[in-house]
């Protein structure tokens, strides 16, 4: 079973400058960044790299995973 890379994905996200704005349905995060100047869901549940690479994209962040 693959580790959640939630952890680790948030920590690029901070680094980065974005920051949580609020929750959403289920177990979803909104975040913003101040790269895109786009909000964008996160997942608290993220088992797969292509996923938490796809989010670093929607923040304009390089792929990390």
């Amino acid at each position: 079973m693959a580790s959640k890379l939630t952890p680790q994905l948030k920590q690029h996200l901070q680094k980065a400058g974005c920051c949580f704005e609020r929750q959403d349905k289920g177990d979803h995060e909104i975040w913003y960044s101040p790269i895109t100047r786009r909000r964008f869901p996160v997942d608290a549940h993220i088992k797969s790299r292509h996923t938490a690479n796809g989010v670093l994209k929607q923040a304009g962040i390089p792929k990390a995973f």
